[in-house]
């Protein structure tokens, strides 16, 4: 078992011997969504923890996208209720990068895609500039940030 399922699982324990309904039923959701996860597939498999990371960063973006329309449809208590879960799930995370260090990586990325092809980066390498980035960067930075900060570097060229 991954040491982060193994965490989750203790603090899951912890959560009901405290009788924290909110922590509880949230760590029951996400431990089922990993469970979910190994036994998709042909075969059934245990999950490393950056696997794991993956599915905790997917169910925080579930949350936090129903909390939204949570609030637009003006239900406040479950876009509440949203947003806590949400925020349970993230202590589980690694820290974001911050907008400077995500361009730090991204700068790194597109030198050594430069040092790679020989020549300066286009667009059309955008692809292998993400996949350098997602590399470097291992949970701590959304997809939909690395792209739109690719993009820039890349539109400053």
């Amino acid at each position: 078992m991954s040491e982060l399922k193994a965490q989750l699982r203790a603090d899951l324990t912890a959560a009901m011997k405290a009788r924290d309904e909110l922590t509880k039923a949230t760590l029951r959701m996400v431990i089922s969504a990993i469970t979910n996860e190994e036994v998709s597939g042909a075969t059934a498999r245990e999950l490393t923890d950056p696997e794991v990371m993956i599915v905790l960063a997917r169910e925080v973006k579930k949350r936090k996208e129903s909390a939204e329309a949570f609030s637009a449809a003006g239900r406040t208590e479950l876009a509440a209720r949203e947003v806590a879960e949400s925020s349970v799930i993230q202590a589980y995370l690694p820290a974001q990068l911050s907008d400077e260090a995500l361009s730090g990586l991204v700068d790194a990325a597109v030198a050594e895609v430069a040092e790679q092809s020989g020549g300066a980066v286009t667009m059309k390498q955008m692809g292998q500039v993400i996949k350098a980035v997602q590399a470097r960067a291992a949970g701590q930075a959304d997809g939909g940030r690395v792209s739109g900060a690719v993009k820039a570097a890349l539109a400053k060229i």
